[in-house]
Protein backbone atom coordinates (compact mmCIF):
# COMPACT_ATOMS: atom_id res chain seq x y z
CA UNK A 1 0.00 0.00 0.00
CA UNK A 2 1.69 3.87 -0.74
CA UNK A 3 1.57 6.08 1.55
CA UNK A 4 -1.15 7.97 2.10
CA UNK A 5 -1.01 11.85 3.39
CA UNK A 6 -4.01 13.38 5.14
CA UNK A 7 -5.08 16.63 4.39
CA UNK A 8 -2.45 19.65 5.56
CA UNK A 9 -3.34 22.09 8.17
CA UNK A 10 -1.46 25.15 10.27
CA UNK A 11 -2.72 23.69 13.21
CA UNK A 12 -1.68 22.18 15.63
CA UNK A 13 -2.10 18.55 16.73
CA UNK A 14 -4.72 18.17 19.13
CA UNK A 15 -2.95 17.18 22.43
CA UNK A 16 -5.56 17.42 25.67
CA UNK A 17 -8.98 16.31 24.47
CA UNK A 18 -11.13 15.53 27.57
CA UNK A 19 -13.76 13.08 27.89
CA UNK A 20 -16.33 16.14 26.96
CA UNK A 21 -14.99 16.36 23.39
CA UNK A 22 -17.49 15.01 20.56
CA UNK A 23 -16.90 11.79 18.77
CA UNK A 24 -16.22 11.94 14.63
CA UNK A 25 -18.05 9.94 12.74
CA UNK A 26 -17.12 9.29 9.08
CA UNK A 27 -19.18 7.88 6.36
CA UNK A 28 -19.10 8.84 2.16
CA UNK A 29 -22.37 10.23 2.47
CA UNK A 30 -25.32 9.97 4.79
CA UNK A 31 -25.60 6.11 5.44
CA UNK A 32 -23.36 5.75 8.42
CA UNK A 33 -26.30 7.49 10.11
CA UNK A 34 -27.63 4.51 10.65
CA UNK A 35 -24.97 3.49 12.78
CA UNK A 36 -24.81 7.22 14.30
CA UNK A 37 -27.93 6.46 15.80
CA UNK A 38 -27.00 3.20 17.13
CA UNK A 39 -23.80 4.81 19.02
CA UNK A 40 -26.20 8.04 20.12
CA UNK A 41 -29.05 5.07 21.87
CA UNK A 42 -26.18 3.33 23.18
CA UNK A 43 -24.34 6.19 24.53
CA UNK A 44 -27.08 9.02 25.00
CA UNK A 45 -24.79 11.95 26.82
CA UNK A 46 -22.28 11.89 23.94
CA UNK A 47 -22.16 14.71 21.10
CA UNK A 48 -21.57 13.43 17.64
CA UNK A 49 -19.92 15.29 14.84
CA UNK A 50 -20.31 13.72 11.31
CA UNK A 51 -18.68 14.04 8.26
CA UNK A 52 -20.63 12.96 4.85
CA UNK A 53 -18.20 13.06 2.12
CA UNK A 54 -20.64 13.76 -0.41
CA UNK A 55 -18.88 15.31 -3.02
CA UNK A 56 -17.08 11.73 -3.37
CA UNK A 57 -20.15 9.20 -2.87
CA UNK A 58 -20.43 6.04 -3.58
CA UNK A 59 -17.16 4.87 -2.47
CA UNK A 60 -18.18 1.19 -3.64
CA UNK A 61 -16.95 1.69 -7.63
CA UNK A 62 -14.13 4.11 -6.70
CA UNK A 63 -10.04 2.38 -6.77
CA UNK A 64 -8.64 1.07 -3.64
CA UNK A 65 -5.91 3.77 -3.30
CA UNK A 66 -8.72 6.69 -3.85
CA UNK A 67 -10.92 4.90 -1.35
CA UNK A 68 -7.78 5.34 1.24
CA UNK A 69 -6.91 8.55 0.55
CA UNK A 70 -10.35 10.24 1.02
CA UNK A 71 -10.77 8.18 3.96
CA UNK A 72 -7.87 9.69 5.30
CA UNK A 73 -8.55 13.16 4.51
CA UNK A 74 -11.95 13.03 6.68
CA UNK A 75 -10.63 11.48 9.52
CA UNK A 76 -7.78 14.15 9.60
CA UNK A 77 -10.61 16.57 9.11
CA UNK A 78 -12.27 15.02 12.34
CA UNK A 79 -9.29 15.15 14.26
CA UNK A 80 -8.78 18.78 13.69
CA UNK A 81 -12.30 19.50 14.36
CA UNK A 82 -11.34 18.26 17.63
CA UNK A 83 -13.16 14.89 18.24
CA UNK A 84 -11.62 12.28 20.95
CA UNK A 85 -12.35 9.49 18.76
CA UNK A 86 -13.37 8.10 15.33
CA UNK A 87 -16.01 6.09 13.75
CA UNK A 88 -15.43 4.62 10.16
CA UNK A 89 -18.94 3.89 9.63
CA UNK A 90 -18.73 2.77 6.03
CA UNK A 91 -17.61 -0.57 5.59
CA UNK A 92 -16.02 -0.07 2.14
CA UNK A 93 -13.35 2.79 3.67
CA UNK A 94 -12.87 0.25 6.63
CA UNK A 95 -11.93 -2.58 4.83
CA UNK A 96 -9.08 -0.71 3.29
CA UNK A 97 -8.25 2.19 5.93
CA UNK A 98 -8.14 1.05 9.20
CA UNK A 99 -4.11 -0.54 9.61
CA UNK A 100 -3.12 2.53 8.59
CA UNK A 101 -5.42 4.87 10.19
CA UNK A 102 -4.26 3.40 13.43
CA UNK A 103 -0.83 3.36 12.70
CA UNK A 104 -0.60 6.97 12.09
CA UNK A 105 -2.74 8.42 14.99
CA UNK A 106 -1.72 5.64 17.33
CA UNK A 107 -3.05 6.15 20.89
CA UNK A 108 -3.42 9.64 20.80
CA UNK A 109 -6.80 9.25 18.60
CA UNK A 110 -8.76 5.80 18.70
CA UNK A 111 -9.78 4.73 15.36
CA UNK A 112 -13.24 2.28 15.26
CA UNK A 113 -13.77 0.32 11.84
CA UNK A 114 -16.82 -1.76 10.92
CA UNK A 115 -17.18 -5.57 9.26
CA UNK A 116 -20.18 -6.87 8.15
CA UNK A 117 -21.69 -9.22 10.59
CA UNK A 118 -21.44 -11.87 9.28
CA UNK A 119 -19.99 -13.78 12.18
CA UNK A 120 -23.35 -13.33 14.28
CA UNK A 121 -25.43 -14.59 10.95
CA UNK A 122 -23.12 -17.95 10.37
CA UNK A 123 -23.77 -18.65 14.21
CA UNK A 124 -27.30 -18.16 13.59
CA UNK A 125 -27.87 -19.52 10.59
CA UNK A 126 -30.11 -23.15 10.00
CA UNK A 127 -30.71 -23.22 6.10
CA UNK A 128 -26.20 -23.05 6.60
CA UNK A 129 -26.60 -20.39 3.67
CA UNK A 130 -26.51 -16.77 4.23
CA UNK A 131 -26.06 -13.94 2.21
CA UNK A 132 -24.35 -10.48 2.51
CA UNK A 133 -25.32 -7.27 0.50
CA UNK A 134 -22.26 -4.96 0.01
CA UNK A 135 -20.11 -3.22 -1.95
CA UNK A 136 -17.82 -4.74 -4.53
CA UNK A 137 -15.11 -3.22 -3.01
CA UNK A 138 -15.74 -3.96 0.61
CA UNK A 139 -15.26 -7.35 -0.92
CA UNK A 140 -12.13 -6.81 -2.03
CA UNK A 141 -10.79 -5.83 1.36
CA UNK A 142 -9.20 -8.10 3.68
CA UNK A 143 -11.86 -7.99 6.95
CA UNK A 144 -14.76 -9.27 4.92
CA UNK A 145 -12.42 -12.38 3.40
CA UNK A 146 -10.73 -12.78 6.75
CA UNK A 147 -14.04 -13.70 8.57
CA UNK A 148 -15.74 -16.12 5.86
CA UNK A 149 -12.31 -17.98 6.23
CA UNK A 150 -12.23 -17.62 10.07
CA UNK A 151 -15.65 -18.65 10.68
CA UNK A 152 -17.89 -19.16 6.99
CA UNK A 153 -16.07 -21.93 5.77
CA UNK A 154 -15.64 -24.03 9.27
CA UNK A 155 -19.03 -23.95 9.92
CA UNK A 156 -19.98 -25.52 6.56
CA UNK A 157 -21.97 -22.11 5.92
CA UNK A 158 -22.61 -21.29 2.03
CA UNK A 159 -22.19 -17.26 1.77
CA UNK A 160 -23.66 -15.60 -1.13
CA UNK A 161 -22.10 -11.98 -2.17
CA UNK A 162 -24.61 -9.46 -3.50
CA UNK A 163 -23.48 -6.33 -4.97
CA UNK A 164 -25.24 -3.61 -6.84
CA UNK A 165 -24.08 0.05 -7.04
CA UNK A 166 -27.31 1.48 -7.66
CA UNK A 167 -28.37 0.80 -4.31
CA UNK A 168 -26.30 3.89 -1.99
CA UNK A 169 -27.61 6.30 -4.15
CA UNK A 170 -31.36 5.40 -3.88
CA UNK A 171 -30.71 6.43 -0.16
CA UNK A 172 -29.04 9.45 -0.70
CA UNK A 173 -31.80 10.97 -2.91
CA UNK A 174 -34.04 9.31 -0.01
CA UNK A 175 -36.25 7.14 -3.02
CA UNK A 176 -36.12 3.84 -0.97
CA UNK A 177 -39.77 2.86 -1.13
CA UNK A 178 -39.21 4.15 -5.07
CA UNK A 179 -40.54 2.00 -7.78
CA UNK A 180 -36.94 1.37 -8.90
CA UNK A 181 -35.39 1.16 -5.64
CA UNK A 182 -38.22 -1.82 -4.74
CA UNK A 183 -37.25 -3.34 -8.59
CA UNK A 184 -33.50 -3.51 -8.22
CA UNK A 185 -34.02 -4.84 -4.42
CA UNK A 186 -36.42 -7.71 -5.98
CA UNK A 187 -33.78 -8.35 -8.94
CA UNK A 188 -30.23 -9.03 -6.63
CA UNK A 189 -32.21 -10.44 -4.01
CA UNK A 190 -34.75 -13.07 -4.84
CA UNK A 191 -31.87 -15.47 -6.65
CA UNK A 192 -30.74 -15.06 -2.87
CA UNK A 193 -34.16 -16.52 -1.39
CA UNK A 194 -34.07 -19.23 -3.76
CA UNK A 195 -31.20 -20.16 -2.92
CA UNK A 196 -32.65 -20.75 0.76
CA UNK A 197 -30.82 -18.02 2.44
CA UNK A 198 -32.26 -17.35 5.68
CA UNK A 199 -30.04 -14.16 6.88
CA UNK A 200 -28.92 -11.27 4.59
CA UNK A 201 -25.87 -9.59 6.25
CA UNK A 202 -26.43 -5.19 5.45
CA UNK A 203 -22.97 -4.80 4.77
CA UNK A 204 -22.93 -1.44 4.19
CA UNK A 205 -24.32 1.54 6.60
CA UNK A 206 -26.65 2.59 3.94
CA UNK A 207 -28.64 -0.84 3.86
CA UNK A 208 -30.04 -0.30 6.85
CA UNK A 209 -32.33 2.05 5.49
CA UNK A 210 -33.58 -0.38 3.23
CA UNK A 211 -34.92 -2.44 6.08
CA UNK A 212 -38.26 -1.71 5.42
CA UNK A 213 -38.04 -1.74 1.53
CA UNK A 214 -36.62 -5.40 1.48
CA UNK A 215 -39.00 -6.64 4.00
CA UNK A 216 -41.90 -4.67 2.06
CA UNK A 217 -40.68 -7.16 -0.79
CA UNK A 218 -40.03 -10.11 1.50
CA UNK A 219 -41.52 -10.45 4.22
CA UNK A 220 -39.69 -12.06 6.64
CA UNK A 221 -38.07 -14.74 4.50
CA UNK A 222 -34.88 -13.37 5.47
CA UNK A 223 -33.87 -12.10 8.79
CA UNK A 224 -31.80 -8.87 8.24
CA UNK A 225 -28.69 -7.94 10.68
CA UNK A 226 -26.10 -5.77 10.50
CA UNK A 227 -23.30 -4.33 12.22
CA UNK A 228 -24.53 -0.79 14.14
CA UNK A 229 -25.06 -2.18 17.50
CA UNK A 230 -21.49 -4.15 17.29
CA UNK A 231 -19.98 -0.85 16.43
CA UNK A 232 -21.99 1.23 19.47
CA UNK A 233 -20.37 -1.51 22.59
CA UNK A 234 -17.28 -1.65 20.63
CA UNK A 235 -16.86 2.10 20.77
CA UNK A 236 -17.81 2.01 24.40
CA UNK A 237 -15.85 -0.50 25.33
CA UNK A 238 -12.87 1.61 23.79
CA UNK A 239 -13.32 5.40 25.05
CA UNK A 240 -13.50 3.12 28.70
CA UNK A 241 -10.77 1.94 28.21
CA UNK A 242 -8.87 5.36 26.79
CA UNK A 243 -10.71 6.86 29.98
CA UNK A 244 -13.33 9.21 27.28
CA UNK A 245 -16.76 8.13 27.87
CA UNK A 246 -18.08 10.96 29.37
CA UNK A 247 -19.96 9.90 31.96
CA UNK A 248 -22.10 13.35 32.98
CA UNK A 249 -25.62 14.60 32.07
CA UNK A 250 -26.34 16.66 29.40
CA UNK A 251 -29.25 19.11 29.56
CA UNK A 252 -29.78 19.20 26.08
CA UNK A 253 -31.00 15.69 24.18
CA UNK A 254 -28.61 13.97 21.52
CA UNK A 255 -26.77 16.08 18.96
CA UNK A 256 -25.40 15.34 16.19
CA UNK A 257 -23.71 18.03 13.90
CA UNK A 258 -23.57 16.94 10.46
CA UNK A 259 -21.27 17.96 7.90
CA UNK A 260 -21.13 17.81 4.25
CA UNK A 261 -18.62 17.84 1.24
CA UNK A 262 -20.99 18.34 -1.35
CA UNK A 263 -21.57 21.42 -0.12
CA UNK A 264 -25.22 20.16 -0.88
CA UNK A 265 -26.67 20.81 2.67
CA UNK A 266 -30.00 22.24 1.36
CA UNK A 267 -30.39 19.23 -0.76
CA UNK A 268 -29.99 17.01 1.80
CA UNK A 269 -31.42 18.40 4.90
CA UNK A 270 -35.15 16.80 4.23
CA UNK A 271 -33.57 13.33 3.33
CA UNK A 272 -32.18 13.63 6.56
CA UNK A 273 -35.26 14.96 8.35
CA UNK A 274 -36.78 11.71 6.71
CA UNK A 275 -34.28 9.44 8.51
CA UNK A 276 -33.91 10.84 12.13
CA UNK A 277 -36.19 9.86 15.00
CA UNK A 278 -38.10 13.22 16.55
CA UNK A 279 -35.92 12.65 19.48
CA UNK A 280 -32.48 13.46 18.01
CA UNK A 281 -31.40 17.23 17.64
CA UNK A 282 -29.22 17.50 14.50
CA UNK A 283 -28.10 20.39 12.18
CA UNK A 284 -26.37 19.94 8.61
CA UNK A 285 -23.82 22.55 7.56
CA UNK A 286 -21.35 22.71 4.46
CA UNK A 287 -17.73 22.10 4.78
Amino acid sequence: MSAIYPIPSTLDPIIDVTADAPIGIFDSGIGGLSVTLEIARHLPNERFVYYADTANVPYGPREDQDIRELTAQAIEWLYRKGCKAAVVACNTASAFSLDYLRTHYGERFPIIGLVPALKPAVLATHSKTVAVLATPATFRGQLIKEVMTRFAEPAGVNVIPVTCLDLVPFVEAGEQMSPACLATLTKILQPVVDQGADYLVLGCTHYPFLKSSIQYIFGHKMTLIDSGLAVARQTARILIKNELLFEGERKESVRIEIFVSGKNAEQVQPIIQHLMPDDIQWSVSNI
